[in-house]
């Protein structure tokens, strides 16, 4: 276990996407927590349960463009209302492939928000990732455009 410790952090990516939407922080972050949902609009994530407390394990399914798709059970590491959730996963064991993934909500001026989303991927396997990486940003696209027109759209 220490030459896994001592290269736990040797390799790293980092992925981020933003999108501006036109509706207030509560409304997004409505949207945001509301897991039973997720299989409605969000192309990304389809699947999401857990309680939503720091500490706390919850059960993502994640369905990148053009993959099989994984389930994984992370850990919640933040969450702020109207402002941040935040969890750490791993694939099998710490420092193989670690990934801290963050749903973060800015308000701007007016009844607008920024919502972004970000995943830095550490571990030894990392440098073999880059296909999985770049089907995760696609994700995150995906899961933008379609947050914001749900966001967007009323009575939903």
């Amino acid at each position: 276990m220490g030459i896994l410790n001592s290269l736990r952090g040797a390799e790293m990516k980092k992925i981020y996407s933003e999108i501006k939407i036109d509706a207030s922080a509560a409304r997004a972050w409505e949207i945001l927590i509301d897991f039973p949902a997720y299989p409605e609009w969000n192309p990304f994530i389809p699947e999401i349960s857990g309680d939503l407390r720091v500490g706390s394990m919850l059960k993502v399914h994640i369905q990148p463009p053009g993959s099989r798709g994984m389930t994984f059970k992370p850990k919640l590491l933040r969450f702020e209302p109207e402002h941040e959730i935040r969890w750490l996963g791993r694939l099998f064991i710490a420092g193989l492939v670690d990934g801290e993934h963050a749903l973060a909500i800015k308000k701007l001026e007016g009844d607008r928000v920024l919502f972004s989303q970000s995943e830095e991927f550490r571990g030894l396997i990392v440098p073999f990732l880059s296909g999985i990486v770049k089907n995760t940003a696609k994700g995150f696209e995906e899961m933008n455009g379609a947050l914001k027109e749900r966001a967007e759209s009323a009575g939903d």
